[in-house]
C-alpha cells in the first residue's frame, strides 16, 4: 500500500504535462484539493456524462427483466451486467414521439439516430436545409466544457457522414450523427482510435510544426509518455504516496491505449463487406473496446467530461460472423416474428452489452478523486431510438442508465414509466443533477421523479 505522504506544494486542476508537441492532461490527485479552510473535508470529484447507442432495436423479450425495483432479475440479454448490477438501472416505459412518422413517411432509422439525444422532430430533407435541435450531450458540454480542455468527444465505429441521402429522404446528417451543436449543426464523430488518441493527448496548435513532431515521433516509435517524462518526473518527486500511485496507474492505462492503437494499426485485416480505413482494427468488437478505453482515459485524464459514442447507425447491416450471426443486422431486425432471427439479434443485443459491460468495469476499476470510483461520479445511458426493429416502434425504448452520479443516482433497479413519458425527460433530469438549470429539452414534459 503506498505511503501517505501529502506534499505541501498544491497544484491546478488545470495542470499538465508537457513535452515536445505533447501536452498531457492529468487525472484528479489530492494535491489538487484546495488548502483553503473554507474547502470541504470531502473532496469534489467532476461529474461525467455518457450516451452510448446500439442499433436496430432489441429482441425485447430477451431484453425486459422480469420483476421490478431493486428484486428484479436480469433478463438473457443483460445478463454480462450480472456483477455490474447495483452499477446500473433498467428503464423501461420511456418513449420518444418525435421519431414516429408524424406524416413524414418512412425514415424510422434516420429519425431514431437524429431524435435519440436532441427529442425533436428531424425536418424530413436530404439537402442542406437540415433542421433539428440541440442534444443534451452539448447542452451539458456549454456549461461543463469551460472546465476541461476538450468540451466533448463524439465517437463511432461508422465514418462520419453529413451530407447525402439515407434513410427514405433524409439526409446522411441524421443518420450518422447523434449529438447537435444546434439545429442546424452536427458534432461528426470520430471512428480512427489513432486521431482519438492524438486529440485526448497530442498538442492541439494551429502551427505547422506540430505534424512535423507527430512525424518524428512515429518514425523514432516513442511513446506519447516519452515526450512528457522529464515533466512527469518533476510532477512526482512533489507528489505524496497515493498521488504517485495514481499517477503510475494512469500512465500505464495511456501506454496500453497507446500500444493496443498501434497494434490496430499494424495488424488491420480487410473485412470481406468493406475496406476499413487505416488504424481501425479489423475486429469489431476490438474496435468498440479501443474506443470505450479512450473514452475511459478521456474521462479519468478530466480531458472531458461529456462523451457520446454511436457504435453503429441506425439501419447498419453489419454482419457478425465473430458471434456465429453472418447475417446483416438490419436485414434480420425485420424479424417477422421468425424464432431463429429472434435468436440471432439477441446474440446481436448481448455482444453490444457484452462490449457495455467492459466499460463500466473499466471505470469502476478507476478510483476518483473522492474516493469514489470513476462510474460512481459517471451518468451514462446506454440505449437505442427504436425498441422492436421489425415494427420500427418508438415506445418502451430499451434504455440502462449506469453509474451513480456523484451520489445523485439509485442505481440497482428496474423501474417502469408506463410509457406516455417522453425519454427527453430523463434528460432534463440528468442536466438537473450536473446543476444545470434546463427547464426542457425536445419534447419534455418535466423531469422523472426517481431514478
Amino acid at each position: 500500500m503506498p505511503e501517505r505522504r501529502m506534499s505541501n506544494n498544491r497544484i491546478s486542476r488545470r495542470t499538465a504535462l508537457h513535452g515536445l508537441g505533447v501536452c498531457l492532461a492529468l487525472p484528479p490527485l489530492e494535491a489538487m484539493v484546495s488548502s483553503s479552510p473554507a474547502a470541504s473535508n470531502t473532496t469534489r470529484a467532476p461529474k461525467r456524462m455518457a450516451f452510448v447507442y446500439s442499433p436496430n432495436g432489441k429482441n425485447m423479450e430477451q431484453w425486459r427483466p422480469e420483476g421490478m425495483g431493486s428484486n428484479y432479475t436480469l433478463s438473457p440479454t443483460l445478463e454480462p451486467l450480472a456483477a455490474l448490477k447495483g452499477d446500473f438501472q433498467v428503464l423501461s416505459g420511456l418513449d420518444h414521439r418525435n421519431a414516429t412518422n408524424g406524416g413524414d413517411g418512412p425514415g424510422d432509422h434516420a429519425r431514431a439516430n437524429a431524435t435519440f439525444l436532441t427529442g425533436m422532430r428531424a425536418k424530413k430533407t436530404a439537402g442542406a436545409d437540415i433542421r433539428l435541435g440541440i442534444s443534451v450531450d452539448q447542452v451539458a458540454a456549454r456549461q461543463l466544457g469551460k472546465s476541461t480542455r476538450l468540451p466533448s468527444l463524439e465517437l463511432s465505429c461508422d465514418a462520419a457522414r453529413g451530407s447525402g441521402k439515407c434513410d427514405s429522404g433524409y439526409s446522411c446528417a441524421y443518420q450518422y450523427n447523434i449529438s447537435w451543436r444546434d439545429k442546424k449543426v452536427p458534432m461528426p464523430p470520430e471512428a480512427n482510435p489513432r486521431l482519438v488518441f492524438e486529440r485526448l493527448f497530442g498538442k492541439d496548435t494551429a502551427g505547422g510544426g506540430n505534424k512535423a513532431e507527430r512525424l518524428r515521433q512515429a518514425r523514432q516509435q516513442k511513446s506519447i509518455l516519452d515526450f512528457v517524462m522529464e515533466d512527469a518526473k518533476r510532477l512526482q518527486s512533489s507528489l505524496g504516496g497515493n498521488d504517485r500511485a495514481k499517477l503510475e496507474e494512469y500512465f500505464t492505462a495511456v501506454r496500453e491505449t497507446e500500444r493496443r492503437v498501434e497494434n490496430a494499426e499494424k495488424f488491420v485485416t480487410a473485412s470481406p463487406d468493406m475496406k476499413k480505413p487505416d488504424g481501425i482494427p479489423g475486429s469489431y468488437k476490438e474496435h468498440i473496446r479501443l474506443l470505450y478505453d479512450l473514452s475511459a482515459l478521456a474521462f479519468q485524464s478530466d480531458t472531458t467530461r461529456i462523451t457520446t459514442f454511436m457504435m453503429a447507425h441506425d439501419g447498419s447491416n453489419r454482419n457478425f460472423r465473430e458471434i456465429g450471426v453472418p447475417d446483416g443486422h438490419h436485414n434480420i431486425s425485420h424479424h417477422g416474428n421468425d424464432r431463429k432471427k429472434l435468436e440471432k439479434i439477441a446474440k446481436i443485443d448481448r455482444f453490444y452489452i457484452e462490449q457495455f459491460s467492459y466499460f463500466l468495469n473499466k471505470l469502476k476499476g478507476m478510483k476518483d478523486v473522492d474516493g469514489r470510483s470513476v462510474l460512481d461520479n459517471s451518468m451514462i445511458v446506454y440505449g437505442c431510438g427504436i425498441a422492436d426493429g421489425n415494427r420500427h416502434n418508438h415506445h418502451d425504448l430499451p434504455v440502462l442508465l449506469a453509474g451513480g452520479g456523484g451520489g445523485t443516482l439509485e442505481p440497482g433497479r428496474h423501474l417502469d414509466f408506463r410509457g406516455e413519458v417522453p425519454l427527453s425527460n430523463l434528460y432534463v433530469t440528468m442536466l438537473d443533477k450536473l446543476g444545470l438549470e434546463v427547464s426542457k429539452l425536445g419534447d419534455s414534459t418535466g423531469s422523472l421523479p426517481r431514478v
